[in-house]
């Protein structure tokens, strides 16, 4: 798979065959729930459970999922998962989420449109794996995260070293793909 970036340099990736679906990521139009939905099916995870930021001035934006743009952002300088993956720019596991001490403001807000006449709050992230996006001079772009919700993390299942290698080799797409350079 090739990639052509505005330097006129063409970039070659070669993507496991389990991978071969993100290679649409690069298409022109593509849209951040586009992304959202190859990458939940990779890692067999609902799209809800796939967070896309972008570092802009400090902060860390949602950019996915969609009712998380307006609800704020993340600091840079603040203590939560995401911010300290973009200032230690690696990837990590956290098969026991649940006990991180994190701010789980974003776990608690629900959809527009998830009108339901459930009133229990959404189910919290047990499992979460978290990625820096990175650009060819290992600026930080942003943050991918990949998370399994559920009430017992006995029954949501434990993200691999495979499993973050591969999302290692999504961010580096992403990198290079339209919806991290959209406004």
């Amino acid at each position: 798979m090739t990639h052509k970036p505005d330097d006129g340099a063409v970039e070659e990736f070669i993507l496991p065959e389990n991978l071969l679906p993100l290679g649409s990521v690069l298409s022109e139009g593509v849209t951040p729930l586009d992304v959202s939905m190859v990458l939940a099916k990779v890692f067999r995870v609902q799209y809800a459970e796939v967070a896309l930021l972008r570092l802009e001035g400090g902060l860390l934006k949602f950019i996915f999922p969609e009712h998380l743009r307006t609800t704020g952002a993340i600091p840079i300088s603040s203590k939560a998962v995401a911010a300290h993956t973009a200032l230690s720019k690696k990837a990590e596991i956290f098969n026991n989420f649940a006990r991180v001490k994190h701010a789980s403001i974003f776990e608690t807000i629900k959809p527009v449109g998830d009108e339901t006449d459930d009133p229990a709050p959404p189910s919290p992230i047990q499992k979460l794996m978290s990625v820096p996006i990175l650009d060819q001079h290992l600026t930080v772009l942003g943050v991918i995260q990949i998370s399994r919700k559920g009430l017992d993390p006995r029954f949501t299942q434990d993200f691999s070293r495979e499993d973050l290698h591969d999302l290692e080799l999504a961010a580096g797409l992403l990198a290079v793909s339209p919806v991290m350079h959209a406004n």
